[in-house]
């Protein structure tokens, strides 16, 4: 199979899947010129998320992944466009504001509902059908297949939550998108490393998560959300200067080897 070239997918034979629909920073040409500036469009980027789990290939992991911004289409929203968080505030399928409520287009440059559409068509939609694939792959080989959606954040973006978000912010939809069991042993890894962490709490998992995650077809789906302070450092206040920081290795090594080991919990863990 050929993926377009804004489709990265990575093929393993382990029963584990990474989603990474928020990596990207690409920004076709013929939309640039609408945005207020190409800094702004890149602001809300899961920063360094594939770098950060490089080592997953080492666990023989499946992963996908786009390279188109997020401010050009959220393909971890639902397609219809509605709030996956109702009464919330939240980022909608194309985007008009960054997480700190600054316009990304210029006037009169915001996508109407035929380019959304095309947009769904050309990005989102090629996306899932990747992780469908993948996953129906996966699940026939072993019986069972866990998809673990890859998402980083600022600690702190007072417009969508208040004060400091939890190191493990994991989601499964008040436990509806993967089996109880597999949710206690990432919660054990999570808790294993003395970082805070909740279940459930602000994010409770995107879209990837909610479609894909059928645990009565084996197929097992959480998010991770992790704050960007345990790999990068954060500065209080993002600007074109100093953000997004660069990626230090070093600095990322002691989250990256605990990732590690709740990707080995993942893996370790098998339906009743």
């Amino acid at each position: 199979m050929t993926e377009p070239d804004w489709l990265v997918v990575r093929r393993g034979n382990a029963p584990l899947v990474l989603g990474m629909p928020h990596t990207g920073t690409d920004i076709p040409a013929d939309l640039l010129p609408h945005f207020v500036s190409r800094w702004r469009a890149r602001k809300d980027t899961d920063w360094w998320i594939d770098r950060l789990y490089a080592f997953a290939a080492d666990l023989d992991a499946t992963i996908v992944r786009t390279t188109i911004s997020r401010s050009v289409i959220d393909v971890n929203r639902d397609p219809s466009g509605a709030s996956l968080y109702p009464g919330q505030l939240t980022t909608t399928l194309c985007p008009t504001a960054t997480f700190d409520n600054e316009p990304l287009y210029l006037p009169g440059g915001e996508p109407g509902d035929a380019e959304i559409a095309e947009r769904r068509d050309r990005w989102l939609t090629p996306y899932h059908a990747a992780l469908t694939a993948e996953l129906a792959r996966l699940r026939d080989a072993h019986g069972h297949v866990v998809l673990y959606d890859c998402h980083s954040i600022r600690s702190r973006v007072p417009r969508l939550f208040d004060g400091e978000l939890p190191q493990f912010n994991v989601g499964t939809n008040n436990g509806t998108t993967c089996d109880p069991m597999l949710e206690a042993a990432i919660e054990r890894a999570c808790a294993a490393t003395g970082r805070s962490l909740v279940i459930n709490g602000r994010f409770r998992g995107g879209w990837t998560t909610r479609h894909h995650g059928r645990p009565d077809l084996g197929v097992h789906a959480i998010q991770m959300e992790l704050a960007c302070r345990g790999y990068i450092d954060e500065p209080d206040t993002p600007d074109e200067a100093n953000w997004p920081p660069r990626y230090d290795s070093a600095r990322a090594a002691p989250l990256a080897g605990q990732l590690r080991d709740i990707l080995t919990a993942c893996l370790e863990w098998k339906p009743a």
